[in-house]
């Protein structure tokens, strides 16, 4: 008895596999029939997929772009500036009393475990001298955790030190360009300028600063000359600014407050001042940015799926056209047996052959657009490709789409009275 009853469900399998293997060839022979209309059919389905898969490309590439230039820049950063609060006792304060000090920032790292390392920065205007040659530069001050926090290593020479920041010695860093302009040798380390009338040794060669194609730089580009901070401190008591970095970019909101918090302890802040100094976290931006992408690829795929609709919407009408057209070849296949399920199963296998057809072309069409884009320079989209889940997404609307809106003709067709099939011409 169990062998009959495993016999008939193996035998309703069969069957069943080969009803469907017959449906789609009898619809792949009506589609290839008919080449002209079911192209023109499809029309809507391609223009939706392509559009919203090289919608998708162009964003999962500029995403791919922004992102790399946030990890060269460093998405654990942690940018501080002294500012003016708008309320309050210092309200009306000085620069003097707002401005950073060298001081206020002592210990800092042993206080905020959170916080790998700092810097504290400032530039300057400066006239610089060798052999005769003037040239007016911009100076930066930093301090020896710059390297780390800029990934900026000496390519000849080495990099200031802690001692040489303490000490305050009068030794810099130049770049090639600058090395260039003053006429210096190639290997110049260990060579002396004059930076506003004072003996500057030149201790270390750096490599020009990267530049970003979003134009991102803690630096400026135009300084060429690095001095240890506290020694520029001396000369001129610039406005400075710091720059921190959290151990990782997960922690980046935790090096925030632990900074914060120090820095109105060291700048004798009572708890209802405000806060006289602005803070920046990099990972912040990041978040933004990767919100605002996933933001507009769904608003993109949205009015997008509207041209699926459309198409479907087409592919409805052909398919009662269809219907229409081979009411009589319908009621031949019910006369000698054929069952209603059978005749629904053929329209609708057709419908969604025809939506899979119209993804395909579009799919196609979509990598097309997508390499084009990637071949614009100016257009920063050279990464740019179609995801294999946006393949996937394509392809199921398609699908749904054939489901949805072949549905109604493959039903009306499957209802058709054999007798009345039969007499219609």
């Amino acid at each position: 008895m169990a062998e009959r009853k495993r016999a008939r469900v193996s035998l309703g399998r069969g069957l069943g596999i080969g009803l469907v293997l017959q449906s789609i060839m009898l619809a792949a022979g009506q589609i290839w029939a008919n080449k002209t209309r079911s192209i023109l059919t499809t029309l809507g389905i391609i223009i939706g997929v392509a559009s919203v898969t090289s919608v998708i490309a162009a964003l999962t590439g500029l995403k791919a772009v922004v992102l790399d230039e946030f990890e060269q820049f460093g998405t654990n950063k942690i940018f501080v500036w002294p500012d003016r609060p708008e309320t309050g006792r210092f309200a009306d304060a000085s620069w003097r009393i707002i401005r950073f000090t060298p001081e206020q920032f002592a210990g800092l790292t042993e206080h905020c475990p959170s916080v790998e390392y700092v810097t504290l920065n400032a530039t300057v205007t400066t006239n610089v001298v060798y052999a005769g040659e003037t040239l007016q530069v911009r100076a930066t001050g930093v301090q020896p955790d710059w390297h780390a926090i800029e990934n900026r290593t000496v390519m000849q020479g080495r990099p200031i030190t802690t001692a040489d920041d303490e000490q305050l010695r009068q030794v810099c860093l130049i770049t090639p360009t600058l090395r260039d302009k003053l006429k210096l040798d190639r290997d110049c380390v260990g060579e002396s300028i004059l930076v506003d009338n004072r003996r500057f040794l030149i201790v270390g060669l750096l490599p020009e600063n990267p530049e970003s194609s979003l134009g991102l730089s803690s630096d400026s580009s135009e300084s060429g000359l690095f001095l240890p901070f506290q020694t520029v401190w001396r000369l001129h008591e610039p406005w400075a600014y710091a720059i921190a970095t959290s151990r990782s970019p997960e922690l980046s909101e935790d090096a925030r407050a632990e900074l914060r918090f120090y820095l109105r302890l060291s700048r004798k802040l009572l708890p209802d001042d405000p806060d006289t100094f602005g803070m920046e976290v990099m990972q912040q931006h990041l978040d933004r940015f990767q919100s605002l992408a996933t933001g507009i690829t769904m608003a993109a795929s949205g009015i997008v799926i509207i041209s699926l609709v459309v198409g479907g919407i087409g592919i409805m009408n052909i398919m009662l056209v269809s219907v229409s057209e081979r009411t009589r070849e319908i009621g031949l296949r019910k006369a000698v047996g054929a069952r209603p399920s059978a005749i629904l199963l053929q329209f609708l296998v057709e419908a969604i052959m025809l939506c899979f057809l119209g993804g395909a072309i579009g799919l196609g069409l979509g990598q097309g657009i997508t390499m084009g884009l990637a071949g614009i320079d100016v257009a920063m989209l050279e990464k740019a490709s179609i995801p294999p889940w946006a393949m996937l997404m394509s392809f199921g609307f398609a699908a749904a789409v054939g489901v949805i809106f072949g549905i109604f003709p493959a039903l009306k067709a499957s209802q058709l009275d054999p007798i009345v099939a039969l007499r219609h011409e």
